[in-house]
C-alpha cells in the first residue's frame, strides 16, 4: 500500500505545503545566483535557467549570499535521453577544508534506464555518506521539486515534498558526530562530466555524440537566515540560531512543527526508503569494515 494515499496525511501535508509556498516565494534567478564558471554555459530561456554540458565545459552557478539555516528548493528538469556519464548536482555548502555540505546529485544513464539520486552529506570535512535511491517517476519529462530543509534540529532531503533521507541532531549527537549548525552555508548547482564513475560505477561512458547535456530549472526558492559578510561570527550564529524573526521575516523553518518529521512524512520516510533505495554506505561493509557510528541505531 502506497503510505502518501492517507487522507489525514495528505491533509497536513497539505496544510504545510500551502504554509511553506507562501512564505517561499520564487525568485528571479539573476537575483539570487551568478554563473560560477563557464558563463557561456549558464543559459537563460525566458523564464528558465539551464545548464549545459559540452565536451568543451561543463557550467554551474552559484548563490549571491549565504545562509544559516532554511529551506531550498529548486523545480529541476534532468538531461533527457541518454545521459550516461554525466551529472547534475545540487547542493548546499561551506567552505574551507572543514566545511559541511548537503548534495543532491543526479547521476545519467543510458536511454531507458533510470535515474539514480545520490545525497551525500559532509560534516567538517568528511563526507564518503552516500546514499543512492532510483525515483518513482522519470525526472527527465517534467520539472519536480528537490528540497534542502536545514534548522537546528534536523536536516531533510524531499523530493516532491516526500523526505528521502533524514539527519537529526539527536542521532548526531549519540553517534558523536558534530551536527552541522556553525557554518554559513552558499546554494549551488552544476553539471559536469564524471564518466569514470557516474554510471554503472564508471562502466558506461559519456557519448558526446548526445551533447549538449542540458538541465533546465524553473524556479529557485530560497528562505533562510542570510549571513551578513564581514559581521562578527557569534553574533551571526546568534542572531541566526537563537533569534526568532529577522530581516527576512519571520524564521518558520525554525518553528516547532519544523524540527520533527510529521507522522506522515515519517511514513513516507519509510515507504521510499523501502522501495527506492538502492545503495547505502551503512550497509556496505566493503567500504567500512566497522560500521560508521552514525549508522548505529
Amino acid at each position: 500500500m502506497d503510505v502518501r494515499n492517507g487522507s489525514l496525511g495528505w491533509l497536513v501535508m497539505a496544510v504545510w505545503v500551502s504554509v511553506s509556498a507562501l512564505r517561499a516565494q520564487s525568485s528571479k534567478f539573476d537575483e539570487l545566483v551568478q554563473p560560477s564558471w563557464a558563463t557561456d554555459h549558464v543559459i537563460h530561456d525566458g523564464e528558465l535557467l539551464k545548464l549545459k554540458l559540452d565536451n568543451s565545459s561543463g557550467s554551474g552557478f552559484a548563490s549571491k549570499s549565504k545562509y544559516l539555516f532554511g529551506k531550498v528548493t529548486a523545480e529541476l528538469k534532468l538531461v533527457e535521453g541518454d545521459s550516461a556519464g554525466t551529472v547534475t548536482a545540487f547542493y548546499m555548502s561551506s567552505e574551507g577544508a572543514n566545511h559541511h555540505e548537503f548534495d543532491f546529485e543526479f547521476l545519467g544513464n543510458r536511454t531507458g534506464e533510470p535515474y539514480l539520486v545520490q545525497t551525500n552529506l559532509y560534516i567538517n570535512g568528511v563526507g564518503n555518506r552516500e546514499q543512492r535511491m532510483d525515483l518513482w517517476f522519470d525526472p527527465t519529462t517534467d520539472f519536480h521539486a528537490y528540497s534542502i530543509l536545514w534548522n537546528p534540529q534536523q536536516v531533510v532531503f524531499l523530493v516532491d515534498d516526500t523526505p528521502i533521507r533524514v539527519l537529526s541532531n539527536r542521532a548526531a549527537s549519540r553517534s558523536g558526530i558534530a551536527f552541522p549548525g556553525d557554518q554559513p552555508m552558499g546554494v549551488y548547482s552544476s553539471i559536469w562530466n564524471a564518466d569514470d564513475w557516474a554510471t554503472e560505477g564508471g562502466r558506461v561512458k559519456t557519448d558526446w555524440s548526445h551533447a549538449p547535456f542540458v538541465a533546465t530549472f524553473r524556479s529557485l526558492r530560497i528562505d533562510g537566515c542570510e549571513w551578513a559578510p564581514g559581521a562578527e561570527v557569534a553574533a551571526e550564529l546568534r542572531r541566526c540560531s537563537a533569534s526568532e524573526q529577522g530581516k527576512e521575516g519571520r524564521y518558520w523553518w525554525k518553528e516547532k512543527e519544523m524540527e520533527v518529521l510529521t507522522v506522515h512524512q515519517s511514513h513516507q520516510l519509510i515507504w521510499a526508503r523501502a522501495n527506492h533505495l538502492v545503495y547505502d554506505y551503512c550497509s556496505d561493509p566493503g567500504r567500512f569494515p566497522s560500521q560508521p557510528p552514525e549508522c548505529n541505531k
